[in-house]
């Protein structure tokens, strides 16, 4: 790639300017000239200057680019019950579906230095290293939506080509086993989804071991035993649960980042898992370490550069190991501070 990698930089709502602007920092860092970050208005705060949480103009800018870096989006200044009023998600829905972006990938990994920030004990959680692989554009959240004074629903819909196509990406980056969830005893949907996993591993990865999981029985596992669990393979909106609740293993949602891919041809997306978390925007608190991991993950997976993401992620486990610890994580340091200790390490 020659010159700078372009870099759309959605830094939203809430805390997310404050941990982009960590991440950038640590780029900036660690390879200086090697990216370049153009920042656009998205979500809530496009909401208050545009009126929508993504204008055309800003979706145009996106697909130009070689990578999408978000920080976070919504907060209750935009909760609304009316179905007419604008909502910061949608922006970050129409994102993902104007990108092309229909897989979503969240490493958990039980980090030795923070068993002790987990509410799960040590011993349960010790040597988890599990990818969920979340299905992104389709299911319930894109599907038709109906309001009347008396009812609502919400059509729940999955395509073939769209459970083959995420099932290769889960399969391909299974080590040993994919754990397909869904909920094949109630939802045809789901019934749909076991019948075409099941053929993509036979045809195409009967190497790789298969075993399906009723969502349910998966959120009870997940926290009893997750060393079990290698890919987790789900539905979006089982796979938005399931991510959220493996956050407790790292001991906070703060340390998760995720990479959301699909479309060979344009630029991924990549962001921490964490909300915008409005009470504490604007204090310094928030804590930048899912970010800039989701820094990694783009470093990683958008631009082929490995090298570039272990470092960071190394830095990372060993401001961790020396003692950081932002509030979430049950210490004191700021989002300057957890910023600073991981530069210290790339020095």
């Amino acid at each position: 790639m020659s010159g700078a990698a372009q870099v759309a930089l959605l830094p939203g709502d809430g805390i997310g300017p404050e941990v982009i602007a960590s991440a950038v920092e640590v780029c900036e860092a660690l390879c200086p000239g090697e990216y370049e970050f153009e920042p656009q208005i998205f979500g809530g705060a496009s909401i208050d200057a545009n009126g929508v949480a993504m204008t055309d103009e800003t979706l145009a800018a996106c697909r130009a680019a070689d990578a999408v870096l978000l920080g976070a989006v919504g907060g209750p200044k935009w909760d609304s019950t009316d179905p007419s009023a604008p909502r910061p998600e949608q922006g970050l829905l129409g994102l993902r579906k104007g990108l092309g972006l229909y897989a979503n990938l969240r490493p958990v990994k039980a980090i030795e230095a923070l068993v002790d920030a987990s509410p799960l004990r040590e011993e349960r959680i010790s040597g988890t290293d599990l990818l969920v692989v979340r299905e992104l554009t389709g299911g319930i959240y894109f599907g038709e939506k109906k309001r009347t004074d008396t009812m609502a629903s919400d059509l729940c819909e999955y395509s073939v080509l769209e459970v083959e196509r995420i099932a290769r990406v889960a399969f391909s980056a299974a080590r040993s086993k994919v754990s397909s969830i869904d909920k094949a005893n109630v939802l045809e949907t789901s019934r749909l989804w076991r019948e075409v996993v099941t053929r993509v591993h036979a045809e195409e990865f009967p190497d790789v071991e298969l075993e399906h999981v009723l969502v349910d029985n998966a959120a009870m596992q997940l926290v009893s035993t997750p060393t079990q669990f290698d890919v987790i393979l789900a539905e979006n909106l089982f796979g938005d649960i399931l991510s959220d609740e493996a956050a407790m293993i790292t001991g906070s949602i703060g340390m998760l980042p995720s990479a959301s891919i699909g479309n060979p041809d344009g630029p991924g997306l990549f962001e921490p898992v964490h909300g915008s978390a409005p009470d504490i925007a604007g204090q310094g608190l928030a804590n930048p370490l899912a970010t800039i991991l989701s820094l990694a993950m783009m470093m990683r997976h958008g631009f082929g550069r490995e090298q570039q993401a272990s470092a960071v992620e190394s830095a990372v486990a060993a401001a961790l190991a020396c003692g950081l610890r932002t509030a979430d994580l049950g210490g004191d340091a700021s989002t300057e501070q957890a910023t600073a200790a991981v530069l210290a390490e790339l020095a």
